[in-house]
């Protein structure tokens, strides 16, 4: 762990025994990023190269499918998540709870450049009735062709809820 990351996690109130109890990982950020999207709102989504031509075939066939996937979030710096853990305690949320919709800053796949929130038009954006839209039923059945899996299932051995819409890129799990 990083000094930085160590100062923030005490400031936070974070346990450093987190780790181990929750089976969690560091992660390295992510260096070299390209866009693969923009929200309606202007935020502009990156992905590593690897993972964001990966993602672009899988959205592709989707498409081809008659399904819409749509990214609600990807590359986050571990910065901006010690910023969303802060608004979450300035609101009142004990910790162990923000911790469970909310990775340790170093600890969430979404500083790799690999993850991805997804959504589909008109369908809800990270809530767990996502699991209830086609897009879900797609990915469950098609994801792992283009490396992409489900980091969050229910009763998970991380302890975060249950993220329908969190899917991570893994290189040796690509087949297209």
């Amino acid at each position: 762990m990083t000094p930085e990351l160590a100062i923030a996690w005490a400031e936070l109130g974070i346990p450093f025994e987190l780790l181990q109890s929750r089976h969690l990982t560091l992660f390295t950020e992510a260096s070299e990023l390209i866009d693969v999207a923009v929200s309606d709102d202007g935020r502009i989504w990156q992905l590593i190269p690897a993972a964001a031509a990966a993602w672009e075939r899988m959205q592709r066939a989707a498409w081809q499918d008659g399904v819409d996937l749509q990214i609600a979030s990807a590359y986050r710096a571990s910065t901006r998540q010690v910023e969303l853990i802060q608004r979450k305690l300035t609101a009142g949320v004990l910790i162990d709870d923000v911790l469970q919709v909310l990775a340790p800053p170093g600890c969430s796949e979404h500083h790799t450049g690999r993850a991805v929130d997804i959504f589909t038009p008109g369908g809800p954006v990270v809530t767990e009735e996502f699991e209830n839209t086609p897009a879900f039923t797609w990915l469950n059945s098609h994801a792992a062709e283009f490396g992409f899996s489900l980091s969050f299932p229910r009763d998970n051995r991380y302890g975060y809820v249950y993220e329908p819409w969190h899917w991570c890129w893994e290189e040796k799990n690509t087949t297209k």
